[in-house]
């Protein structure tokens, strides 16, 4: 097509969540180039929208071994390789008066046959260790659960890539169709989502890790051995960090059972909904009321705990029948579609993100073989670099590199997270993923803009107004990215508006209506044509 811009690669990696970017890395670790797209953005599925939780596999010892022991095997190499993004909180499991204490009697010798570590602490020690717990707490045991940041993760697994190997990332980059000859992909066509121009990419390799999008995406290629569930998953951001360590309920998964501590805040979740509607996904209040409901057994707290945030994502599961998702496996399939007749072509699906590195391994092992490349994974043994772009995500790292520099002329953009002028720079100048035009939405998901108790209400106004004075923004996209931001901001606040959240909403209303207009704003004002995509994340 006249005017269609192409691009060659050795592989073409469809999926920007953290196993796309996982196999961006170890291929480019094996000496192999690759162009990661993604329709949105990086993490925009379930990677970025999940508890944070680094599985000790505990969860999973009662009714998938198989997985607990896939977890407790990367739990370990990623707090080797990777303990910049991560946070050792350990974990405690907690069974409450009412719970089945045949299951909690169980629990240590469920967790010894999957190598998990587990140790009993009595119900004194663990409400000393953590004083919110329920005064009706029988039985405490640790594990070796932690938090990790999904998005330094993917970030930084792009970066090294780029730096290593040349690869290349785009977002906004849409799968039209695959081009097929004598049972090899030839190309692929694009579409690009913010401006409508088309692409062509031509691989040696092309790899289906689109998470939820597994499915369709193959079905797009002719392929039809991809089956998947999905579940729709509910979870909450609470306005204070309300414990030291992962808070598990010592019962079989089930909603509202999990509590994770990450920077400031705890996350609460999570439901578990069968759907057949991957977009538009958002949280209801029954979803929201009912963890509230479930959580506030383990910690009274949280009946009465300020919310700031509510999120939803699907999770691809690979069992396909029956109606309780909470016994589908978390494992994951790497499918050869060979036998179909696609000699190029493979869909790595399902899984957590605690065992993204895993599944990289067994994808780039099968597609490295195709090459006749022979050299082995490096990922479970050789240190993530973590470039300096990439740091702004962890909670806490911006006031740390502000105080630590010391420049009374760096002014603080976002006040909740103490973001920097500083950091909005660096992530302009060299983060991965730069659009031409970066949207504050893509700036908030390599950074913690946006994230705290206002959840975007002033820094929005800040940081667009920062850019409109250093002449990054020069037209009125800077305002229909401002009002992107905020409309995104409010899709997780719409079912937590209760109490003082309500007056924080009844604020935010009056700045952006009442005294920027936002809601007035018409598309056909644009200067710059197509306002860009949101991508979500927590």
């Amino acid at each position: 097509m006249a005017g269609e811009e192409r691009i060659e690669t050795e592989v073409l990696i469809i999926g920007g969540g953290v196993t796309g970017t996982g196999i961006m890395r170890d291929l480019a670790l094996r000496g192999l180039a690759s162009l990661l797209i993604d329709q949105r953005d990086l993490c925009a599925g379930a990677s970025g929208g999940n508890h944070g939780l680094l599985h000790s596999g505990g969860r999973y010892v009662s009714n998938d071994l198989h997985s607990a022991v896939e977890c407790r095997q990367e739990n370990l190499i990623l707090k080797q390789v990777a303990p910049h993004c991560i946070e050792d909180t350990g974990g405690l499991f907690v069974a409450v008066d009412g719970d089945d204490p045949d299951f909690a009697s169980r629990f240590p010798t469920l967790c010894a046959a999957a190598g998990i570590l587990c140790e009993e602490v009595l119900p004194a020690e663990a409400r000393r260790l953590e004083p919110l717990l329920s005064p009706r707490l029988i039985k405490a045991y640790a594990v070796p659960d932690a938090t990790v940041d999904p998005f330094r993760l993917a970030l930084a697994n792009v970066a090294e890539a780029a730096r290593v190997q040349g690869s290349l990332y785009r977002p906004h980059t849409e799968i039209v169709s695959f081009a097929i000859t004598d049972g090899e992909i030839t190309s692929v066509s694009c579409r690009d989502r913010l401006s409508g121009a088309r692409l062509c990419i031509v691989a040696r390799q092309y790899i289906n890790a689109t998470g939820a999008w597994a499915m369709a995406v193959a079905r797009l290629a002719g392929c039809h051995n991809v089956r998947l569930s999905y579940s729709k998953g509910t979870l909450l951001v609470s306005h204070d960090r309300l414990t030291a360590r992962v808070i598990n309920r010592l019962r079989p998964p089930g909603d509202g059972d999990i509590l994770v501590p990450g920077g400031t805040v705890s996350v609460l979740g999570t439901t578990s909904v069968r759907t057949d509607n991957l977009e538009g996904v958002r949280p209801t209040v029954a979803e929201v009321d009912r963890n509230v409901r479930e959580g506030q057994a383990m910690l009274p707290d949280l009946a009465t705990a300020r919310y700031i945030r509510a999120f939803s994502r699907i999770r691809p599961l690979l069992q396909s029948s029956g109606e309780d998702d909470r016994g589908a496996t978390r494992g994951f399939a790497l499918v050869d579609h060979r036998q179909e007749g696609l000699n190029n072509f493979c869909t790595i699906t399902g899984g957590k993100l605690t065992t993204f590195r895993l599944m990289a391994e067994k994808t780039c092992d099968l597609v490295a073989g195709r090459l006749g490349n022979s050299s082995p994974c490096r990922t479970a043994t050789l240190p993530l670099d973590d470039g300096g772009a990439c740091r702004w995500t962890e909670p806490g790292a911006a006031a740390k590199y502000w105080y630590q520099a010391n420049d009374a002329e760096d002014m603080v953009l976002c006040e909740c997270e103490m973001v920097p002028a500083s950091a909005i720079d660096e992530i302009l100048a060299c983060a991965p993923g730069l659009d031409e035009t970066m949207s504050l939405e893509a700036i908030a998901l390599r950074s913690r803009a946006g994230k705290g108790p206002c959840q975007g209400s002033f820094c929005g106004i800040r940081i667009a107004s920062y850019l409109y004075e250093r002449g990054y923004y020069r037209d009125r996209t800077g305002l229909y990215h401002m009002r992107n931001f905020f409309n995104e901001r409010f899709k997780g606040m719409q079912t937590v508006i209760w109490g003082r959240q309500a007056a924080q909403m009844e604020l935010a209303e009056a700045l952006h209506c009442g005294l920027l207009g936002l809601d007035n704003l018409e598309e056909s004002d644009s200067d710059s044509g197509q306002a860009p995509d949101s991508g979500g994340s927590r």
